[in-house]
């Protein structure tokens, strides 16, 4: 691991708090994700399974988790099966978990290889009398390739036909958003990262730079303090941050641009988000704060708003009204258009067009109930913007709000946002080191 090792009191909790939400004598599972293919021989780097993460702190491929609260013997209550390693195996991929290892990472006493679990999980299935089994039920998935847990599901069904099933992504989509504190102080550690990713790029920007070097300044903040890209990073100047996911990080960056960074690390499997937009030459001219400011007064107001029982679409509404009211003091659009445009809001999306944030966690868009309120735990981001493409120019800022009773918490209060406090970094007053130059 590239990180110090979790407390398993964390995944103790956590499987807890799903064993005490199954029905009586039903018994759960969950997979690894697949090691997925390239091309020729080829492989994608593996990515731990969110859910599996989550109940046990394993990364390793080919894992799987049962969890059976009620199972008449207590050692089959809690079971992790992991790939065996061979010494040919690690002679080519590494050293893999031992028994004991997993053990001590996952507080789970019983470990078995995975060539003992058709055994197993029989002898299991016909003492249960409901299984819950996994899938992929995020609302803006698109599954095009059958995954590992997905095959499981079909080969299961169709070996026990007669048991009742039932879907675990519902129980570990009401678990996961309310973050505990070992979580939040994970995602921190992953907002740290990306703080000073961001601190070291803004001193690096310049005319003439190209979005891909800026790209690779935060690769290097990044690895070399145990983290990765939390997802593609978003690095744009001039137009292309009027495109909402431009990745080919590949433009000049010029005098007069501003540049859309929507980058950020993760940590341990926790996430971080942020975005900022910066003059690529240091200062803003006087259109550019104009709509900065416009923006970050958005933001603000969006935040406020993050407190429990607040639905997202409620949350939606509100941030149009108040980029709305933006637009048309920038004389982008005028109040006649917003009242006669509907429903539809066409007159406000083409200027802003997406949502004004989202749980974030394990996954970048962290799972949750779908149109359920938000609850104190969330950790959500907030990120409004204005893309006025007639004027080559986008501007996004987004910070992690933590949800809380008495109030939201901007979890990134600490990294800089206000136009002056852009520009003194810029010119070298704000950061406490430099970056590493050639």
């Amino acid at each position: 691991m590239r990180y110090p090792p979790i407390q398993p009191s964390l995944f103790i909790e956590n499987r807890r708090r799903l064993a005490a939400l199954l029905l009586p004598k039903a018994l759960a599972v969950v997979n690894s994700n697949d090691v997925l293919p390239t091309n020729a021989d080829g492989t994608l780097l593996h990515r731990a399974n969110s859910d599996l993460f989550y109940l046990t702190g394993v990364e390793q491929e080919e894992s799987l988790l049962i969890l059976f609260p009620e199972a008449h013997e207590p050692r089959n209550r809690e079971i992790l099966f992991l790939r065996e390693a061979t010494p040919l195996m690690e002679t080519w991929e590494g050293r893999k978990l031992s028994k004991e290892e997993a053990r001590k990472r996952t507080g789970i006493e019983r470990i078995e290889w995975l060539s003992e679990f058709p055994a197993i999980f029989h002898a299991l299935m016909c003492e249960a009398d409901g299984v819950y089994l996994n899938s992929n039920e995020h609302s803006r998935a698109t599954i095009e390739v059958e995954t590992r847990e997905a095959r499981f599901v079909r080969e299961t069904r169709s070996r026990f036909p007669l048991h009742e099933y039932h879907r675990l992504a519902r129980l570990l989509h009401r678990l996961r958003p309310v973050k505990s504190e070992a979580e939040i102080l994970l995602i921190r550690h992953a907002n740290a990262i990306s703080k000073d990713g961001f601190e070291r790029v803004a001193r690096f920007v310049k005319p003439g730079v190209t979005e891909m070097e800026v790209e690779a300044e935060f690769a290097h903040e990044f690895i070399r303090q145990s983290g990765r890209f939390a997802y593609s990073p978003i690095i744009a100047s001039g137009e292309n941050a009027c495109a909402l996911h431009y990745v080919q990080n590949d433009a000049l960056c010029r005098d007069g641009e501003m540049l859309l960074l929507d980058v950020a690390s993760t940590y341990a499997n926790y996430n971080s988000d942020l975005t900022r937009t910066i003059p690529v030459n240091g200062r803003f001219t006087k259109r550019q704060r104009q709509v900065y400011e416009a923006v970050l007064r958005i933001f603000r107001q969006c935040a406020a708003l993050l407190k429990p029982g607040l639905l997202p679409r409620d949350w939606k509404k509100a941030a149009d009204e108040f980029t709305e009211k933006e637009l048309v003091d920038l004389k982008l659009l005028k109040m006649s258009e917003v009242k006669k445009q509907g429903p539809d809001k066409t007159a406000l999306k083409k200027y802003f067009m997406h949502g004004v944030g989202h749980p974030i966690g394990l996954d970048v868009h962290d799972v949750a109930g779908i149109g359920e309120p938000i609850q104190a735990g969330w950790v959500m981001t907030c990120e409004p913007a204005i893309y006025i493409r007639e004027e080559k120019m986008g501007i996004r800022l987004e910070n992690i709000i933590l949800v809380t009773d008495a109030g939201p918490v901007d979890l990134m209060a600490d990294i800089p946002i206000e136009p002056d406090e852009i520009e003194g970094l810029m010119a070298g007053g704000h950061s406490r080191k430099a970056p590493r130059r050639k």
